[in-house]
């Protein structure tokens, strides 16, 4: 692997991470974004995942805790409910053992 990104979201919500040399996975359900996720898992370094497809996914994600790579990253999109960040947030009291950016 040598550092390649990819984002997995709906159609529009990821449009803009293409723009920006991301590769691109549309997903318009969480059964999808798993299949998709599958696949990419083995050549991508990080990937992004739309928080609403992240929400139900959430035990399947698990699995990528247990190695370094592929590093999955829930960010908001549309309406967001707060759970991206407070995934970010328990992943860095994971790795750092306490909470730096929130302080709550």
């Amino acid at each position: 692997m040598t550092g390649k990104m990819a984002i997995v979201g709906n159609g529009d919500s990821i449009m803009v991470f293409k723009a920006a040399g991301v590769a691109t996975f549309p997903a318009e359900d969480d059964k999808k974004a798993r299949d998709v996720l599958r696949k990419i898992a083995k050549e991508y370094q990080i990937i992004f995942l739309t928080e609403e497809l992240a929400r139900p996914l959430t035990e399947f994600l698990k699995r990528f805790d247990e190695a370094p790579y592929p590093v999955v990253v829930s960010i908001p999109s549309g309406s967001s409910d707060g759970y991206g960040m407070e995934v970010l947030k328990n992943a860095m009291e994971r790795a750092l053992g306490v909470d730096i950016l929130f302080h709550q």
